[in-house]
């Protein structure tokens, strides 16, 4: 494990999409060999979706031989609707890039058969490769994707029925009507994410400060399911100063002092790995 920390959440953004930039330039996709991609909806990513339009419109990356899947969708809401995550994916990202369509997979919320579909979705990772990077973001309680407090460390895409602690924290989305937004939700598992090659997960802002330190400082544990994380080989989290307040001090300066070692990272040298905790 290895925790980035860096100044706010501008420069969050610009490391993770030059992150995006060195591993998919190192990998040199193409034909028949495609670098695969997961990808996170809400706030927290959408600086890097940004900077990787605009490292695309410059020529220093391409998306034609990627392909990408995405964490989760609303079950029942209109693919058009401006809140669904096919909706987001589309207008701030998709169609600013040179990804074929057919190559960017989203849940289909609104399938017949919704069981059916969460495994037709682990289905086509299997047959993609798997994952080589998926990328992630946390709720102040720290789930990832609509893994809420006490979903299973080892689960698969599936069906969820969401928190009212979530509903109330989405409503915002929805005219602060809580009963417009959906109940339930397709997601990728924690297990579906563990078994990515390597993970980042994108942690800005104080509220999500205790998260943090409960996936960084603590055991893991079900009721913070970012916690997973710790156990799995290749995972970045990276955050900004203001994610660390619940953190100790003596962390804090731990992972700072390698903080040379970490901007390797996206300058395609090689890092010191006697000095970085995996």
């Amino acid at each position: 494990m290895r925790l980035i920390i860096l100044d706010d959440a501008d420069v969050v953004a610009e490391w993770a999409a030059r992150f995006v930039l060195q591993r998919v330039t190192q990998f040199a996709p193409g034909p028949g060999r495609h670098f695969v991609l997961g990808l996170p909806t809400g706030g927290t990513p959408l600086g890097m979706y940004r900077k990787l339009i605009q490292f695309h419109r410059e020529g220093k990356i391409s998306f034609k031989h990627v392909t990408t899947f995405n964490m989760d969708e609303y079950v029942g809401l209109p693919r058009d609707h401006p809140e669904s995550y096919h909706y987001y994916m589309w207008n701030e990202f998709f169609r600013h890039v040179d990804i074929e369509p057919a190559n960017a997979h989203v849940l289909d919320g609104n399938a017949p058969d919704l069981v059916a579909e969460c495994q037709r979705f682990e289905d086509l990772i299997q047959q993609a490769g798997g994952v080589h990077l998926f990328i992630g973001g946390i709720g102040p309680d720290g789930h990832i994707a609509f893994n809420e407090p006490g979903s299973s460390l080892v689960s698969r895409t599936r069906v969820k029925t969401l928190a009212y602690d979530t509903l109330e924290a989405n409503k915002r989305f929805f005219g602060n009507d809580i009963s417009k937004v959906p109940r339930q939700a397709l997601t990728v598992g924690v297990g579906t994410v563990m078994d990515a090659k390597e993970v980042m997960i994108l942690i800005t802002g104080v509220h999500k400060s205790l998260a943090l330190a409960k996936a960084v400082e603590e055991g893991v544990n079900h009721m913070w399911t970012v916690s997973a994380f710790q156990q799995h080989a290749q995972t970045l989290f990276v955050c900004d100063e203001a994610a660390t307040l619940e953190l100790r001090v003596k962390t804090v300066k731990y992972f700072k002092a390698l903080s040379e070692e970490h901007q390797k990272m996206i300058e395609g040298k090689p890092v010191d790995e006697q000095r970085v905790i995996h």
